[in-house]
């Protein structure tokens, strides 16, 4: 059974930091793309940052480039999102994904993946 637990989410100030991690257990992690997204109530579940398998290959949201990087560690089972620069609109709930087959391409569509973490809940205040 897989499990993606969340952590690592709070309160912080505009302009500063916040790293979220995801661990995962239940498969083999290091086989599965995975995806940071974000949601606000209201609306849609948005994408944030995806990563291939081995970490070589990454994708960001326009919103979020050159402020968040995405990673992970294979041997700890587990993503990150480093989150600098936040602004208010970085408001929202975080959820890590895990793609439900290996594929080789990192996917922004939240149907592309079969496995959500509980969330973790990000505030930035102006």
């Amino acid at each position: 059974q897989v499990q993606l637990v969340e952590s690592g989410g709070g309160l912080v100030q505009a302009g500063g930091s916040l790293r979220l991690s995801c661990e995962a257990s239940g498969r083999t992690f290091s086989l599965y793309n995975m995806g940071w997204f974000r949601q606000v109530p209201g609306k849609e579940r948005e994408f944030v940052a995806g990563i291939s398998r081995s970490g070589v290959s990454t994708s960001y949201a326009d919103s979020v480039k050159g402020r968040f990087t995405i990673s992970r560690d294979n041997a700890k089972n587990t993503v990150y999102l480093q989150m600098n620069s936040l602004k208010p609109e970085d408001t929202a709930v975080y959820y890590c994904a895990q793609r439900g087959a290996v594929f080789p391409a990192i996917t922004t569509a939240p149907s592309g993946y079969d496995y959500w973490g509980q969330g973790t809940q990000v505030t930035v205040s102006s």
